[in-house]
């Protein structure tokens, strides 16, 4: 890997991780596109440590005291029904059903998944999915409506992400519509939600990497911290602007957006302008 591909595709990291448009898509297909060899999973998710570290500065003060009053609700039980030690808690239940099937799916995850057919697939099929969420949802709920059965929805939403062209934030974003919470509200949970599952899954291919026991293409480590840093600048600023964006806007231009790639890709494919794999 270039040092220009790691420009490149870090600026795409941190433009698209919080969107609900697949991060890990875009990364695929932007160096398809430009005739780069797959980065494989391995890269995505360790860059994706740079987008998440731009969440923990931005929701700093939020995440902890979070820690803060779940670590005291271990040992005082009275706390526990505290907002913000349910929070802490809930994002530990919502955690579990993405680890699971991330160690259960390792495999699929780093070659199968990564396919061109089934990312832009997952791009057009999960837009439409978000789009009727988005228009049915009520706007009802907040985070402190959140309940255990609620909290593992979101898990599950966000499992889904395993596969490029799902979309982390979309996944949980749809569900918490589905589930009657307002655009801001589901979406600020799912940023929190994605800080161990990210964080996790990158830490552990960092780990692969430096041991040798990376399925797909080996890390070059001088572009992918250099990727990293500038996923975690840009993401920093799409945060700020999403939130503020959702506080009066729909996500029927991130749905066209999602159909228009998608649909476009599947062309590209079928017609042996760019491989499937």
């Amino acid at each position: 890997m270039s040092w220009w591909e790691a420009v490149v595709l870090g600026v795409v990291q941190g433009l698209t991780e919080f969107l609900p448009i697949s991060s890990s898509a875009h990364l695929r297909i932007v160096g398809a596109l430009f005739g780069w060899d797959d980065p494989g999973a391995a890269f995505t998710a360790i860059i994706q440590i740079g987008t998440e570290l731009a969440v923990l500065l931005y929701f700093a003060r939020d995440i902890a005291r979070i820690i803060a009053a779940w670590a005291s609700s271990l040992v005082h039980r009275e706390r526990r029904s505290e907002p913000d030690a349910r929070m802490g808690w809930l994002i530990i239940i919502g955690s579990i059903p993405i680890i699971v099937l991330g160690l259960a799916l390792q495999d699929a995850i780093e070659t199968t998944f990564r396919d061109l057919r089934i990312v832009a697939t997952a791009l057009v099929v999960f837009s439409v999915v978000l789009y009727v969420a988005d228009r049915i949802g009520s706007q009802r709920r907040q985070l402190e409506d959140l309940t255990v059965g609620h909290g593992l929805v979101f898990g599950l939403a966000q499992a889904l992400a395993l596969v490029p062209g799902v979309s982390r934030s979309g996944g949980t974003i749809t569900a918490g519509r589905f589930l009657g919470y307002e655009r801001a509200a589901a979406a600020r949970y799912s940023f929190l939600l994605a800080v161990p599952a990210v964080l996790g899954s990158g830490c552990y291919q960092a780990y692969q990497a430096l041991s040798g026991q990376v399925a797909g293409p080996a890390v070059q480590w001088g572009p992918t911290l250099l990727a990293s840093v500038i996923s975690f600048a840009v993401g920093l600023a799409v945060i700020s602007w999403l939130l503020r964006y959702l506080s009066r806007g729909s996500f029927t231009p991130f749905v066209v957006y999602r159909i228009v790639v998608g649909v476009l890709v599947l062309v590209l494919v079928g017609t042996g302008a760019l491989p499937a794999t």
